[in-house]
């Protein structure tokens, strides 16, 4: 059995895992193992594609004589380069920068429940109403929400969650600025 009997079906199969599995993802579908397979079979795809070049080395150098094959490749090889810079799309706040929802709800984990009652335009003794209810005990209006999770073992944003009325069953609260649905 040859290289290249085998490096393309390789190719082939592993594009379409990559591509039904990308294409899921991209509507939002995480449906059983989706994610991980899309993920961690992906690097299948690059070794499947680098085989078959390797397998029709003279073909693919021949691309490089046409000026359509050059503009195609140069212009994949722009996109990704451009993908790649910072200052487009996500990952900003990995270089210093932070989403401003983001830094909101740090600002207010960081704050007493004196404060964080200004900002919501109720009472301190309203948000131990509310965070009682939660079963969280806040026993001091000058205590910060770090502080108040960190006494009954939960999370500053199962905290905030609660206090603003996005308490999900469970105590999974999620907040403006949660950047784990990536």
């Amino acid at each position: 059995m040859t290289l290249k009997s085998w490096a393309t079906p390789l190719a082939i199969g592993a594009f379409i895992i990559s591509g039904v599995t990308g294409l899921l993802l991209f509507f939002d579908i995480e449906i059983g193992l989706v994610e991980p397979v899309h993920k961690w079979l992906s690097w299948l795809l690059l070794g499947g594609i680098l085989l078959h070049t390797a397998s029709n080395w003279k073909v693919f150098t021949g691309y490089f004589s046409k000026k359509a094959a050059i503009g195609i490749i140069g212009a994949a090889a722009l996109v990704t380069t451009l993908s790649l810079l910072p200052m487009f799309g996500e990952g900003e706040e990995k270089h210093g920068k932070e989403s401003a929802g983001k830094a909101a709800v740090q600002a207010l984990e960081s704050s007493s429940l004196e404060t964080v009652a200004l900002v919501l335009k109720a009472t301190p003794a309203e948000l131990a109403a509310r965070l009682e209810k939660e079963g969280i005990a806040a026993a001091n209006p000058s205590m910060t929400i770090a502080e108040i999770a960190q006494k009954n073992g939960k999370e500053e944003k199962m905290v905030l969650g609660a206090l603003v009325g996005n308490s999900k069953k469970g105590g999974e609260g999620r907040m403006e600025g949660d950047d784990d649905d990536h």
